[in-house]
């Protein structure tokens, strides 16, 4: 098993993919004029695949005749979905839009100090009490 594919060229990972691929044909004692006829390509595309040239396509018939084809997931295994993509998917769609809750502060309060060092209160639907009027500080 190679774990550092990085390093090796174009043509030698072309050449132990022929290899494994001629390894698995005997592990499955078939000839290559067997895997040829039954995948419906020539001899020599076999023997061209097995030297580390030929074409996918040509690669999955094989694979399909070696009843290998389940190799494809090892080989270009599916990209894993995202942590937020899973949990939008089991996220139930909204029905209808949610009302303000009842007593729920409805001003807007920003946390800027002014020149004074007041803090100033933004748009309100209900109007704020001063807080200077009652002898309190913000």
């Amino acid at each position: 098993m190679n774990d550092d594919w990085h390093v090796l060229s174009d043509g030698a990972i072309t050449q132990i993919l022929g290899q494994r691929l001629r390894a698995l044909r005997l592990r499955k004692n078939m000839t290559i004029e067997t895997v040829a006829q039954h995948a419906a390509i020539s001899k020599n595309t076999i023997s061209a695949l097995e030297a580390g040239r030929g074409k996918l396509e040509t690669l999955i018939a094989v694979l399909r005749e070696l009843d290998a084809l389940s190799l494809l997931d090892n080989f270009l295994p599916e990209p894993a979905a995202s942590p937020m993509a899973a949990i939008a998917r089991h996220t139930p769609a909204r029905q209808r839009a949610r009302p303000a809750l009842q007593g729920q502060l409805r001003a807007i309060v920003k946390s800027a100090k002014q020149e004074g060092g007041q803090r100033t209160v933004a748009k309100a639907s209900k109007p704020v009490a001063n807080p200077k009027k009652r002898g309190g500080t913000w």
